[in-house]
C-alpha cells in the first residue's frame, strides 16, 4: 500500500486515542469516545496535519477544547511515529509535524509502486459501468461531445486507479423521433438534388447541416434516383440505416482518434427488438405504477418523485413507447440483467429534470436508482477564437467538429482542457490551445515531464543515474521545495480516492498542474548537478519520484507525458 497521507491521517488517529486512553486512565478525560478528523491545512507553517478532535469531544468531555487538546499533546507518544512533534494551537486544534522518515518512505514507496504509484483499493473490485457521450447519431461529434467525452473516460480511468472494475458504454440512439427526423432531412436534400427543391422549404425542424447534404449525395451516387417514386416510409427507412450506416463508424473512428475506446456500443433499437422495453413496462403495470388516460399508457411519476408535478408517458396512444420508456428499460438492463453494482451516466446540465424521474423508476422496479444510478451533470463549452465567441447550433449546422477541432489542436490539449470540473461552464480558447509556451496548462505540465527527463538522461550521461532504493540518503531531502514537492507527490492516491468518491476527474488535472509548479521551484531552489554526491543522489531519487506521479497522473485522464519538447 502506498496512501501515505491516508495511512498518516490514520496513524494520528491512532496516536490521540492512545493519547486519550491513557489520560483517561490518569482520570485527567473521563471516559468515553474520542472522535475527529484529520486535515491538511492550507497553511502548514505550525504543522503538516491538524486534528480536531479537542472540539469535538468538548461537549461529551465538559472541558474547553484547547484543555483537551492539551492533555492529549501531553500524552501522545511519538516513539517510531511519522511525527517529529504535535502541539495545541489555537481554540483546540492539534498540529502535527512529519518527521524525515515519512519523506523518505513517500520516495520509497513510488520507486516500489512504479507505473502502479497512484492506485488504491477503494471500490474492490465492484462493477462500475460509465455511460458518456452517447450522441445522437444524425451528425458529426461536436464541442459538447467533447467535453464529455473526455469526462467520462477519465472518470472510468479514475475509477479503475481507485479499485473499481470501470466499464464504458456508448448508448446509440439509433431509432425514435430523431432519426424519423433524420430521415427526412436526408429526403429534402435527396429531392433538392434531383429536383431542385427550394432551401427555404426545408423545416425548422429538420437537420440543416451541410452532412446531411453530404449524405443524400452519397445516397444518390449509391442508388440513384430509384427511391424518388418509392414509398414514402421505405425510403425513410432506407435513407435512415443509410446515414445511420455512415455516422456510427465516424463517430466510433472520431473518438478512438480521441483516445476512447468504449467496451460496448449499446443500441437502443436492441431494447425494442428483443421486447425487453415491452416487457419492462409490462413489469411497472404488474407493480401497479402505471395508469392508461387518452389511450396512452402512464407511468405514476408524481407518486415516485417527491415535488414532481406531472406524470410521464411511457406508451403513446399510437402504441410506440417513449425515449423515457426506453430509457428505463436500458437502466434496468445495466442493473438487472448485466449486474453492475452502479451505474454513472455523464450527461448535459439540461437532461437535469430527467434524473429523478429515472431514478424513481428504478426505485419502482426494486432496483435502488437512489443509490445505484449517479448522474453526472457537465455544463456547456463556450467555444472562443479571436477573442469572440462562437455560437454553435447541432441542428443548423453551425457548429465545430470533433473531427475538426482535433484537426487544430492536439488531443493532449483538447483532453486536458475539457477535463474541467464538470458543473463549471468551459471557456474553450482555441488560440490557447495551440500555444507552445506556458500559459497554455497542458504544455505546462508536460513541459515539466520532459524537462526531467531531459535532466536525468544528461546527468546518466555524465555517470550519474538515479539510485536504487536505499541506496540515498533520503534524510538529506531538508529544504522546504523538496519537502513540499514530496507532500505533492504523496498526494496522488489522495486525489484519486476523492476524485472517485466526487466523480469528478478534474482533480487529477489541477493535481498534476501542482505538481509541475511544485517540481519547478524545487528545480529552481535545489541545485542538482554540481551537488554533492549524496545529495545529489538524494535528489535524483526525488525528481525520479516526481517524473513518475506525473507521468502516471496524465496517463489517468489520456494525456501524454512527452520525454522531450
Amino acid at each position: 500500500m502506498h496512501e501515505l497521507i491516508f495511512e498518516a491521517k490514520e496513524k494520528i488517529n491512532e496516536i490521540l486515542n492512545s493519547a486519550y486512553r491513557k489520560a483517561m486512565a490518569e482520570g485527567l478525560l473521563p471516559e468515553g469516545e474520542l472522535n475527529g478528523t484529520v486535515e491538511i491545512p492550507k497553511d502548514t507553517a505550525n504543522g503538516d496535519f491538524a486534528a480536531n478532535h479537542a472540539m469535538v469531544g468538548a461537549k461529551a468531555f465538559h472541558k474547553a477544547p484547547k484543555q483537551i487538546a492539551e492533555i492529549l499533546v501531553s500524552n501522545a507518544d511519538l516513539e517510531g511515529s511519522w511525527f517529529s512533534s504535535c502541539e495545541s494551537a489555537g481554540p483546540g486544534f492539534i498540529n502535527f509535524r512529519l518527521a524525515p522518515q515519512w519523506y523518505a518512505d513517500v520516495i520509497n514507496a513510488v520507486k516500489d509502486a512504479g507505473k502502479d504509484y497512484g492506485r488504491i483499493n477503494a471500490g474492490n473490485g465492484s462493477r462500475v459501468m460509465v455511460e458518456f457521450v452517447s450522441a445522437n447519431p444524425t451528425g458529426p461529434m461536436h464541442m459538447g461531445n467533447a467535453r464529455g467525452g473526455v469526462l467520462g473516460d477519465a472518470l472510468a480511468s479514475v475509477l479503475d486507479y481507485a479499485g473499481y472494475n470501470s466499464y464504458r458504454e456508448f448508448y446509440v440512439n439509433d431509432t425514435g423521433n430523431q432519426i424519423d427526423i433524420f430521415a427526412k432531412s436526408i429526403d429534402f436534400r435527396y429531392h433538392q438534388q434531383i429536383l431542385g427543391w427550394k432551401d427555404e422549404d426545408l423545416p425548422d425542424e429538420y437537420y440543416h447541416g451541410d452532412d446531411i447534404r453530404e449524405l443524400a449525395a452519397e445516397f444518390r451516387k449509391e442508388f440513384g434516383d430509384f427511391y424518388l417514386e418509392d414509398d414514402e416510409t421505405a425510403r425513410h427507412e432506407k435513407m435512415a440505416e443509410f446515414g445511420l450506416n455512415h455516422n456510427i463508424p465516424k463517430m466510433q473512428s472520431d473518438l478512438e482518434r480521441y483516445g476512447i475506446q468504449y467496451d460496448k456500443w449499446f443500441f437502443e433499437s436492441s431494447l425494442h427488438e428483443s421486447g425487453f422495453v415491452a416487457d419492462t413496462i409490462s413489469r411497472l403495470t404488474e407493480l401497479g405504477y402505471t395508469y392508461e388516460k387518452d389511450g396512452a399508457l402512464w407511468l405514476k411519476t408524481t407518486e415516485l418523485v417527491p415535488k414532481c408535478e406531472k406524470d410521464d408517458v411511457l406508451r403513446r396512444a399510437n402504441g410506440f413507447y417513449t425515449y423515457f420508456a426506453a430509457d428505463i428499460a436500458y437502466h434496468r438492463n445495466k442493473l438487472e440483467t448485466r449486474g453492475f453494482d452502479r451505474v454513472i451516466n455523464i450527461w448535459g446540465a439540461d437532461h437535469h429534470g430527467h434524473v429523478a424521474r429515472l431514478k424513481g423508476a428504478l426505485d419502482a422496479l426494486g432496483l435502488d436508482g437512489q443509490h445505484r444510478l449517479d448522474i453526472v451533470l457537465m455544463q456547456l463549452v463556450k467555444l472562443m477564437a479571436n477573442g469572440e465567441e462562437v455560437r454553435m447550433s447541432k441542428r443548423t449546422g453551425k457548429m465545430i467538429s470533433l473531427s475538426n477541432l482535433l484537426d487544430d489542436i492536439s488531443v493532449d490539449a483538447a483532453r486536458f482542457f475539457f477535463n474541467s470540473r464538470p458543473e463549471s461552464p468551459v471557456v474553450f480558447d482555441l488560440e490557447l490551445a495551440k500555444r507552445q509556451d506556458s500559459e497554455n496548462p497542458v504544455y505546462y505540465v508536460q513541459y515539466a515531464h520532459a524537462r526531467i527527463c531531459t535532466m536525468l538522461s544528461n546527468l546518466a550521461l555524465e555517470g550519474y543515474n538515479v539510485p536504487d532504493k536505499g541506496t540515498a540518503d533520503l534524510s538529506l531531502l531538508t529544504e522546504d521545495a523538496e519537502k513540499e514537492l514530496i507532500k505533492q507527490i504523496a498526494m496522488l492516491p489522495e486525489e484519486v480516492r476523492t476524485s472517485a468518491k466526487d466523480l469528478d476527474p478534474s482533480k487529477i488535472s489541477s493535481y498534476a498542474t501542482e505538481l509541475a509548479t511544485k517540481f519547478h521551484k524545487f528545480y529552481t531552489v535545489c541545485r542538482i548537478k554540481g551537488a554533492e554526491d549524496e545529495l545529489l543522489k538524494a535528489r535524483l531519487a526525488l525528481t525520479d519520484a516526481a517524473r513518475t506521479a506525473l507521468e502516471n497522473a496524465l496517463s489517468i485522464i489520456g494525456v501524454s507525458a512527452p520525454d522531450k519538447m
